[in-house]
């Protein structure tokens, strides 16, 4: 396992490895102006020794243009986190193609995948996931320890600041997460999945540990920039006022998504 420690003074962001670290090229063709697309993906999986499938994504397609905002509703256990970590590459589907960009990542190798979740896509979970013994910055600067491009990362130190200061943590950029609010936590991981400059935000539950007040603060920001930065967003939900908030909401049901309409 790669042991690493993250300093950080000023705008000055320094990586110590204690171990070697296989930084994984970036592919400049596929890393500009990703739309996302999913064609007739299915998921199951097999009972040993049975051959009884449990279906859970049956022959589903969607498409995620740049500047989308969709939401995903459906009851607990229908597959929507799945749905959403196949978009993201993080799960494979059993049949069907998932394209990044025109490209059908079934093709790519896993230091493209790696590239792609890290160049491209912003993940933010239910749980925020911020390590302990990370300061707010140094937890929202993470993602760039691959990164290799010296502008890039200078830039990205100053965005930093934009975007903690535009989610009002200004106040809190040193402190370590035991000393912020679930709801600040929460703001930090959405932080940290724009520092790269994704072109597709992805959250799987991303208000379920909030309380109402801080869920529709985030609702609300993730409407606000979805709208300023053109960023397609694909949010899973159990929450309509979440889901409303968003310009398409889709319903999962039985292995089945089908748009649903609004009044």
């Amino acid at each position: 396992m790669n042991r690493y420690r993250i300093y950080y003074s000023g705008k000055l962001l320094i990586i110590l490895r204690f171990s070697l670290f296989s930084i994984v090229k970036q592919f400049p063709d596929l890393l500009q102006n990703m739309p996302a697309a999913l064609q007739n993906i299915s998921k199951y999986y097999e009972q040993p020794g049975s051959g009884i499938r449990n279906i859970v994504l049956n022959q589903i397609s969607l498409t995620v243009s740049e500047g989308d905002s969709i939401a995903i509703i459906g009851p607990s256990g229908s597959g929507k986190s799945t749905l959403l970590n196949i978009l993201g590459t993080l799960d494979k589907p059993s049949s069907g193609k998932v394209f990044l960009d025109g490209a059908d990542v079934h093709s790519l190798t896993e230091c493209h995948l790696a590239t792609i979740r890290n160049q491209m896509i912003g993940f933010v979970f239910q749980l925020h996931h911020l390590l302990p013994q990370l300061t707010l910055i140094e937890n929202v600067l993470l993602p760039l320890f691959p990164v290799r491009d010296k502008t890039f990362r200078k830039d990205a130190v100053e965005r930093a600041h934009h975007l903690i200061e535009r989610v009002a943590l200004t106040g809190q950029i040193h402190h370590l997460p035991a000393q912020l609010s679930v709801g600040e936590c929460q703001r930090a991981a959405v932080v940290r999945a724009l520092i790269n400059k994704p072109s597709l935000l992805l959250a799987d539950e991303p208000t379920g540990s909030l309380d109402a007040e801080h869920a529709r603060d985030l609702g609300r920001l993730f409407a606000e920039l979805n709208l300023e930065y053109n960023l397609a967003v694909v949010v899973v939900t159990h929450s309509l006022e979440l889901a409303e908030q968003m310009g398409k909401t889709y319903r999962l049901n039985s292995g089945k998504l089908n748009l649903t309409a609004r009044s």
